[in-house]
């Protein structure tokens, strides 16, 4: 049996009924045996600030400690103003400085997003990918997951009951495992 794998899950958005938290939490229950998928809350991260980086707020030291440990990540952003949330973004500036010390290189990165818009964070989705590049992350290019007008994809209380989505993020999450692997930035299989 393959080693475990651990995937960290990061929702761009601070609000409390999140829709990509929600869909984040979907995910949890769609993992495969032997992997685990770790929720980071991004409260905790004040707004970067070049002046205080090389002396980071608890919140940014497990941030980074959190990327660090985790196999893999896998992103879900809302999608505001056409683009990355903003605390999103600060939290990807925060864990990748002080220069030379990002805990995002190398790391296999998965994305997806719900949206009340028709297209389901595509924008933020695709400016988000160019992102990566700057951090040397290695994005899994698909299954795209992009959950539009949301409001219907979730119930009353916040479970994602879409079964398109359920599928797309079933899949997104088997080979976002299979590209760590294949990466060879997940534990070895053991013999």
């Amino acid at each position: 049996m393959p080693n475990p794998i651990t995937l960290l899950g990061i929702a761009g958005s601070l609000r409390r009924r999140s829709y990509n938290r929600a869909a984040l939490v979907a995910a949890q229950g769609l993992v495969g045996p032997g992997v685990t998928l770790e929720l980071f809350d991004l409260a905790s991260i004040p707004p970067f600030n070049q002046d205080t980086e090389g002396s980071p707020v608890a919140g940014v030291v497990a941030l980074k400690q959190r990327i660090r440990a985790a196999d893999a990540v896998l992103i879900a952003t809302p999608e505001y103003n056409f683009s990355i949330p903003g605390v999103l973004k600060n939290a990807i500036d925060c864990a990748s400085r002080p220069y030379g010390d990002s805990a995002w290189a190398g790391k296999p990165v998965a994305v997806m997003g719900a949206s009340v818009s028709l297209l389901g964070s595509a924008r933020a989705q695709y400016h988000l990918r160019q992102v990566f590049v700057a951090l040397d992350m290695h994005p899994l290019n698909r299954p795209e997951v992009m959950i539009g007008s949301a409001a219907k994809a979730f119930d009353a209380e916040g479970r994602l009951t879409d079964e398109a989505s359920l599928a797309l993020i079933r899949q997104l999450l088997v080979d976002l495992v299979a590209w760590t692997r294949r990466l060879g930035t997940a534990p070895v299989q053991a013999e």
